[in-house]
């Protein structure tokens, strides 16, 4: 219950759609629940004798009664149902930015299937549960409470005999109930395993493709759906044994009104007509127990989706505005970046070890060291992908906490080590850094000259609105990285990180890239990370990383000069050029 209040906020803003589809609910039914007295009425008038106007009368009341019911009927579908669609547009937009929202350790401990799996078919369940339900729950109540009040009317004790079944009914709608709630959950985690298998198999295609793993992939999507299937029929033979079982109860009791309802008119205790009437509204109380069996396998479900939802819209963002101090203009951001005994560690592994460094703003500052000495860690904790302990990470002087992320991550352009592009076109993911209007076509040419893409042009078929496909696929891995790179320098950040984005490009355009950067990057504070020392040489000072201590700093002759680990770095570099010219 304390989950189903939660719905509450979304539902207020259509109150007034349930009311009037309420009243529209109320009206159908009262007018289907008319038709019974029309018929009582119509039989004994025609039992006493028929005439041509009396048929007439009757079937044209008859019809007219349909034609209503049936307009009020269109009525309470189309509102109650268009809204409860309206809510879930509101909760899928809701749960996806709350998604945005959440840092990147929720995504690293989620797969994503399931959290595609609770965005779409969780979320029509609990549409199912808003919309439908409520429009069959309120129509069968009051249909249930009506017809007993007719029926008694008629004759109390057929009623009674009527209402024999009922608490068979309650203990077969509790048991089946429960039931169908544990194995909808069931089905809903498969499916989202399923989901996982098909995304995973999808996404890692040319890693598929290049170890020669489709037949295991199939089998391993074939093993997931088959549990699926399994939980599926598990559940429909649930239903398929609720269903039947309350029909069977429910058409037990139309036989025995139907064997004493004929005694009591051969007794005279009631009319030919009131038996019918009766009988009537035996039958129309065998739809509200139908209903009710199928309203509370609408509600388990519904209830069951919405925990799995909640789960999901409980989990709190790490990294937020909290500590924020005010605006700072994203025009004034000079660049000035200083970590001051900056120590970080993930469970037990500590990453960064006490690391203070100042980069200059309109600067090069390289990072270099050997894998998993804390490189990206690092540049990671500059725009709050992760947090950094308060008091070590600063911007111009402001712990970056105290910086409005929208200002923070505006004057930094990051690129990753491994770049993403969207399914769109070339253009379109380059401007995706655009703040304003900067993405226009001749700014996306520009900074695509700078990233030298201007020369890959004449092999894509359609230039810059060229689609690149899922992740990039139709691109390579250094044109990808060169998209990238355009992407961060669209914005015109007042810092720009290149987490070693320039590894899958060769010497050449990287030299290339280098040259047209530096005049790029003139008074723009940059931050290198890379593995090549042609990179990192010409960096106004050079950061050595090992362990996650900063061990060696300054430019690169001094470095190379002292014998340390840089110089180290750089003659094994140059002794493998040597024997890759040989």
């Amino acid at each position: 219950m304390a989950q189903g209040r939660r719905l509450l906020p979304f539902l207020r803003p259509y109150r007034r759609a349930f009311v009037t589809g309420l009243v529209c609910v109320v009206a159908a039914t009262a007018i289907q629940l008319a038709s019974p007295w029309v018929l009582l009425f119509a039989v004994d008038d025609l039992t006493a004798g028929i005439t041509a106007a009396k048929l007439r009368f009757y079937a044209g009341l008859m019809l007219g009664l349909a034609i209503v019911g049936g307009v009020f009927r269109y009525l309470m579908r189309r509102i109650l149902i268009g809204a409860s669609r309206e809510i879930e547009y509101d909760l899928r937009n809701h749960l996806f930015a709350h998604l945005q929202r959440l840092s990147l350790g929720y995504f690293q401990a989620s797969r994503t299937g399931d959290l595609m799996s609770r965005a779409t078919s969780d979320l029509s369940a609990v549409r199912m549960m808003i919309g439908p339900a409520v429009m069959y729950t309120s129509s069968t109540a009051l249909t249930f409470v009506v017809a007993v009040v007719a029926m008694a009317s008629i004759d109390w004790r057929l009623t009674l005999v009527s209402l024999v079944p009922l608490p068979l009914v309650s203990i077969a709608v509790r048991y089946f109930g429960a039931a169908i709630h544990q194995r909808f959950e069931g089905i809903q985690a498969q499916l989202a395993d399923l989901s996982a298998v098909t995304q995973e198999a999808l996404a890692g295609v040319r890693v598929v493709r290049a170890y020669g793993r489709e037949p295991f992939e199939i089998e391993r999507f074939e093993t997931a759906n088959a549990g699926y299937v399994e939980k599926n029929r598990a559940l429909i033979r649930l239903q398929g044994t609720f269903f039947p079982s309350i029909e069977f109860l429910m058409g037990a009791g139309i036989l025995l009104v139907l064997w004493l309802g004929s005694r009591a008119v051969v007794q005279g205790r009631i009319t030919v007509g009131e038996l019918v009437a009766f009988n009537a509204y035996v039958v129309m109380l065998s739809w509200p127990m139908m209903a009710f069996g199928f309203v509370t396998n609408l509600l388990q479900r519904g209830l069951a989706s919405w925990s799995r939802m909640t789960a999901v819209l409980d989990a709190s963002p790490e990294i937020t505005d909290r500590e924020a101090a005010g605006a700072l203009p994203l025009d004034q951001v000079r660049g000035e970046i200083e970590t001051r005994h900056l120590t970080v560690a993930f469970g037990d592994r500590v990453v960064l070890r006490d690391v203070s460094a100042v980069f200059p703003a309109g600067r090069t500052t390289a990072i270099v060291g050997a894998t998993g000495s804390g490189k990206s860690t690092l540049l990671s904790l500059l725009p709050r992908l992760y947090e950094a302990p308060s008091g070590t990470v600063f911007l111009d002087g402001v712990d970056v906490r105290r910086v409005p992320l929208g200002v923070l991550r505006g004057a930094i352009g990051f690129v990753p080590q491994e770049p993403f592009l969207f399914s769109d076109t070339l253009g379109e993911n380059i401007a995706f850094g655009a703040r304003g209007d900067e993405g226009s076509a001749e700014r996306v040419e520009a900074v695509g000259r700078i990233a030298r893409l201007d020369k890959d042009l004449e092999d894509l078929p359609r230039g810059y609105r060229t689609i690149v496909g899922e992740r990039g696929i139709t691109l390579s891995g250094g044109q990808k990285q060169r998209a990238s790179i355009a992407r961060a320098l669209i914005g015109d950040p007042a810092v720009l990180v290149l987490d070693d984005a320039l590894s899958a490009v060769d010497t050449y355009t990287e030299e290339e890239i280098l040259v047209r950067l530096r005049e790029a990057r003139r008074g723009r504070t940059t931050i290198l990370v890379s593995h090549r020392i042609s990179t990192v040489r010409d960096a106004d000072q050079i950061l050595v990383l090992d362990d996650g201590r900063i061990v060696e700093r300054g430019r690169h002759d001094d470095l190379v000069a002292a014998g340390g680990l840089y110089a180290d770095l750089h003659r094994r570099q140059l002794l493998e050029d040597e024997l890759a010219a040989s």
